[in-house]
């Protein structure tokens, strides 16, 4: 029965740091994660606003453009687009 619980406090940490290490290294072999390599967004989103349970209203910089999209469970609808050098409207 000894022999039982040095197996076990032995083994137990030693699957445990394995997962862990797993884990560890496939988070690290993804590509576009976090903590990944750094690179130069093409896509950026400025902006999302939530429309109801499973809708949003987002607002994304792409070639020198700003589009407004509605993201649904439906889709992604393109609703409008403007050039990104617009200078704010006072008033």
């Amino acid at each position: 029965m000894t022999e039982y619980f040095l197996r076990l406090l032995f083994l137990v940490p030693l699957v445990g740091g394995l997962a862990f290490g797993a884990l560890w290294l496939w988070r690290k072999a993804q590509p576009g994660m976090a903590g990944g390599a750094s690179r130069e967004r093409l896509v950026k989103v400025v902006d999302a606003v939530p429309l109801g349970a499973s809708g949003r209203l987002a607002v994304v910089e792409f070639e020198g453009k700003r589009l407004l999209l509605a993201v649904s469970r439906n889709g992604v609808t393109r609703v409008d687009e403007s050039p990104t050098n617009l200078s704010m409207i006072d008033g």
